[in-house]
């Protein structure tokens, strides 16, 4: 085990390096018979003085968001918002700007990019109907919308239930075919396209075009999120897919190939965490949507169109769940474990079905009947707040939709209510943030890196991960100022495989890293999670304490003890007088067995801060019950890096 912490942050921890010169040649000096005069050194030197020079990897995660709504989503208009992409793009890149509700806003730092992911449904249409569009208001329904909409506060409330049902077909019912008029869904995708390109600003900040395909077939949710390579003289050639007619995922890939073909455009999809799908969003056995056994073509298909999926948001965490993971003290992290967006209530054996890391041990099985792993995804975290704002950071939380903005109360305040489940304020988890390791600020580069999987997520703290999988990392390689130019030459990055052990090896080497946020708390530990498939078929999972800061020792149980907890909920403040402000070791699996499967990936924890609840209660005097959180542990999640045997 290697502990390195220090009294200040030290960013060149991952973007530099330093060098150790030789004291004695500093004027010249003697080789042999040979003397070498200053200019000669510096000849020689020239090309390898510096250890920045010629780099041609990432140096810095790129921050943003895969998955914010506007006023042009359906359902986020309803609620209240007014904000527009062009808002959010301003937001995202620093901007101060007004909210819905008329509080000033601000990011304690831009974003590097977002992604606008505004429903792909009657995009634009809430704003007509709001604004009683003549046209419109020749429907009944809408007109109903309209007026009740306009009366805002619980008749208001009651109404915008009644559009997400109908759009979700949780009613049986279906959007009024007076808003999916061909020519104005296309002028609004031109309009949005268009906003999305004089935003993006090479370099300094990237505006992808995306949107949002809306699964969710009697409320349970398999949404996901289309991402752009593109500008708008492509992406506008086709309108984006919607559920109008189909809410299986296999025809959203249908339509990705068809978009790539026609246009010669990119586009990729990840899908929204799946705590709320009930049991359908990772399926093992049948498609849910066709009742069809799983073929090897559904498992190739959905690792092509799907890289990459959402670990962490707003609805809950979805990387693992106390009840699949008993033995993982942090499984239980701002859990959504009570129904779909509909009449059904959650039932155990639907657990295994909606959680990252049982999709990466499934996946390891499928591979093994189907030939291709469906599950080999990337993770990123990102909000799916329906306000225009990316706000993730928790004394700066501005909620899922902008019926409630920060006010008395919120935490009380009723944020959905369905017919098995009535979800209130404090339920929101403020999270998340995806970070990229992109050499480039630009929509290729991160859209690449995306691809590679070479991502992470955070539930919205801003940690800095670097993590490494190969055969030759030493013990040595965790005193690197510079763990990125070893880890490249010695292995793979988050995202990658790790090919069939060579002779001379008896274990991979894992080169793990972080750094804090510097608004943030300090380190707890590194954790690498490992899951794989034993020679019958089953899947085990093993969470290993790698490296943690304080000089805490390790229990007779196999348990690290608690870093503790430095939070005073009266003020609302902490201390970092616990934890490290960075973490890196190397660490070498002791139970590998090369015969089989296994993934490995890395969670970073922070010390425990301030939960968005206390800031707000601080703020407006509120009284917070004890059954409401008052303390968060942030932490990253890593992309897996896979292990697959020779043969």
């Amino acid at each position: 085990m290697r502990i390195l912490y220090s009294t200040t942050t030290v960013f060149s921890f991952f973007m530099s390096a330093t060098s150790i010169l030789a004291q004695d040649a500093v004027e010249g000096g003697q080789v042999g018979e040979m003397t070498i005069s200053k200019s000669d050194m510096r000849a020689q030197a020239a090309d390898s003085f510096s250890p920045y020079a010629g780099r041609d990897f990432p140096t810095r995660p790129l921050w943003g968001d895969t998955h914010l709504h506007t006023s042009l989503s359906l359902d986020a208009r309803a609620f209240g918002v007014l904000l527009s992409p062009a808002d959010a793009f301003r937001f995202a890149r620093g901007e101060e700007v007004t909210t819905s509700h008329g509080l000033q806003a601000k990011l304690s730092r831009p974003l590097d990019w977002l992604v606008v992911s505004d429903h792909s449904d009657a995009m634009g249409a809430m704003n007509e109907i709001v604004a009683g569009n003549a046209t419109l208001m020749r429907d009944p329904t809408l007109r109903d919308w309209n007026d009740r909409l306009n009366q805002g506060g619980d008749v208001a409330l009651g109404a915008t239930m009644e559009v997400i049902e109908t759009f979700a077909g949780i009613s049986g019912g279906a959007l009024p075919e007076a808003i999916a008029d061909r020519r104005f869904v296309q002028s609004v995708w031109d309009d949005f396209t268009k906003t999305a390109d004089a935003f993006d600003d090479p370099g300094s900040f990237t505006a992808f075009i995306g949107y949002e395909w809306t699964s969710t077939e009697g409320g349970n949710n398999l949404h996901r999120n289309v991402i752009y390579r593109d500008d708008a003289i492509r992406a506008r050639q086709m309108l984006p897919f919607t559920t109008a007619e189909t809410f299986n995922p296999e025809d959203l890939w249908d339509w990705m190939e068809r978009y790539e073909e026609e246009t010669g455009g990119r586009v990729l999809a990840l899908a929204h965490n799946g705590n709320v799908s009930n049991g359908l969003m990772f399926p093992v056995e049948t498609n849910p949507d066709t009742g069809e056994p799983l073929t090897g073509d559904y498992a190739e298909r959905r690792a092509k169109w799907e890289p990459l999926y959402e670990i962490t948001q707003i609805k809950g965490d979805g990387e693992a769940h106390p009840f699949l993971s008993p033995n993982d003290e942090f499984a239980d992290y701002e859990t959504w474990d009570v129904a779909n967006l509909g009449p059904v209530p959650k039932e155990d054996w639907m657990l295994q079905y909606e959680y990252a890391r049982e999709a990466f041990k499934n996946g390891l099985k499928l591979e093994q009947q189907l030939g291709t792993n469906p599950y080999k995804f990337g993770v990123v975290g990102s909000t799916d707040s329906h306000t225009a704002l990316a706000t993730a950071q928790e004394d700066n939380f501005f909620g899922k939709h902008s019926g409630v903005e920060p006010e008395p109360g919120r935490w009380q305040h009723v944020v959905g209510e369905f017919e098995a489940t009535r979800i209130l304020g404090w339920q929101m988890a403020a999270s998340g943030y995806a970070a990229v390791w992109a050499q480039e600020n630009t929509r290729d580069s991160i859209f690449d890196a995306m691809e590679r999987k070479e991502v992470y997520g955070t539930t919205g703290s801003r940690i800095t991960v670097r993590f490494f999988g190969g055969w030759d990392f030493d013990a040595s390689d965790g005193q690197s100022r510079l763990p990125a130019k070893i880890g490249y030459e010695k292995g793979v990055p988050m995202g990658g495989d790790l090919q069939a052990a060579p002779d001379d090896a008896s274990a991979p080497s894992f080169l793990v890293a972080a750094l804090k946020d510097p608004y943030s708390g300090n380190l707890d530990r590194i954790q690498i999670v490992k899951g794989w498939l034993t020679a019958d078929g089953e899947t085990q999972e093993q969470v290993f304490d790698v490296v943690w800061s304080d000089e805490r020792v390790i229990d007779d149980a196999g348990k690290l003890p608690s870093v503790g907890n430095t939070v005073d909920v009266e003020t609302g403040t902490f201390t970092n007088s616990i934890g490290a402000p960075e973490l890196i070791t190397v660490w070498t699996d002791p139970e590998f067995d090369p015969e089989q499967k296994a993934f490995y990936y890395a969670r970073v924890l922070e010390i425990p801060t301030p939960r968005w609840t206390v800031y707000e209660a601080v703020r407006f005097g509120d009284e917070i019950p004890n059954d409401v959180p008052t303390s968060t542990q942030e932490r990253a999640y890593t992309s897996p890096i896979w292990y697959t045997p020779e043969n």
